[in-house]
């Protein structure tokens, strides 16, 4: 099932009501003063853009937009709260959520080596995510499992510090991947940060990030930085849905990950997608990026919630 996370802004501009919504249930991802939903266009551009930008080959990569057709991308699945929920044994046990989780045969696993499992039960918008999933016959294994709320008082937590997820930042993966609705759907548009990958992460983590990947390194990107696609970049050429994914580009930009190739840039699976479609996004230079300092944000060390004022302008 493919999904559409699209939000009310955090600044002068609304989106249509219900789009923040996960097809089949009433669940928004994340309140309007999420970090993953903060317009970031008015933020400073980082003392470390250059360097970053030179480490991850920016003046010679482009866009890569890591998922498209026939089913190649990140699935996940929306369930009832009736769907049986088990233990999972870790690998890495004391950085993982206990769960119980709602997993199965059922529940489609990304191929390639993460194998990410993504859930949500509708009944509570709860978010579960599992990293190196095998249902392994009934006896379930994972490398990482973490849970998030999306919506409700607990829903701006972050993972504690030093944690991972079910990503190297310790984020989750749902609220930061491209969903075919959002960008084909009535209500299309994209009100959110993107998840993407560089080859060379810092031993570091920035917030909204809880964990680090990386290599002794100072010039390579921290877990959390953050890029936006310049304002002056020209999408008039694009067609018109490559253009939603470009304008979420410019508003809320995209968020260090995980380790990877270079300015890969992560969506659902959904067969619908085209080749037409993803093949433009990969005419985009990233060099056209630039880091943003966002630590000014920030309200308080434990929280994903954003606040503008003094070092962050609001848009």
């Amino acid at each position: 099932m493919s999904a559409t996370v699209v939000a009310l802004a955090s600044g002068p501009a609304a989106v249509p009501a219900g789009a923040a919504d996960v097809p089949g249930t009433a669940c928004s991802v994340f309140p309007a003063n999420n970090v993953w939903r903060m317009d970031i266009r008015k933020l400073p551009v980082h003392g470390k853009s250059a360097t970053w930008k030179r480490a991850t080959h920016a003046g010679s990569a482009r866009l890569h937009p890591d998922f498209g057709p026939p089913s190649y991308g990140i699935p996940f699945d929306v369930v009832p709260s009736s769907h049986a929920k088990v233990v999972i044994d870790f690998h890495y046990a004391d950085e993982s959520d206990p769960g119980p989780y709602p997993f199965g045969p059922d529940i489609p696993i990304e191929g390639g080596s993460d194998r990410h499992a993504i859930v949500v039960d509708r009944s509570d918008c709860t978010l579960y995510e599992l990293f190196a999933a095998r249902w392994n016959g009934g006896d379930p294994k994972a490398g990482s499992g973490a849970i998030f709320h999306l919506t409700g008082p607990k829903a701006n937590r972050l993972r504690p510090a030093g944690w991972t997820s079910a990503d190297a930042a310790g984020l989750p993966i749902l609220p930061g991947l491209v969903r075919y609705d959002e960008v084909f759907g009535s209500n299309a548009g994209i009100h959110h940060a993107l998840r993407f990958t560089v080859g060379c992460t810092r031993r570091s983590y920035v917030w909204p990030a809880r964990h680090q990947a990386g290599v002794a390194n100072p010039a390579c990107p921290p877990m959390g930085a953050r890029f936006r696609l310049r304002a002056g970049y020209d999408i008039s050429g694009y067609s018109p849905p490559a253009q939603i994914v470009l304008r979420a580009m410019k508003r809320y930009g995209m968020i260090v990950a995980d380790n990877g190739s270079d300015w890969y840039f992560q969506g659902t699976v959904d067969t619908r997608w085209t080749y037409a479609f993803v093949d433009q996004l990969k005419r985009v230079p990233a060099g056209a990026f630039v880091a943003v300092d966002a630590s000014a944000c920030k309200v308080a060390f434990n929280s994903g919630a954003f606040a503008y004022g003094p070092g962050c302008p609001a848009p």
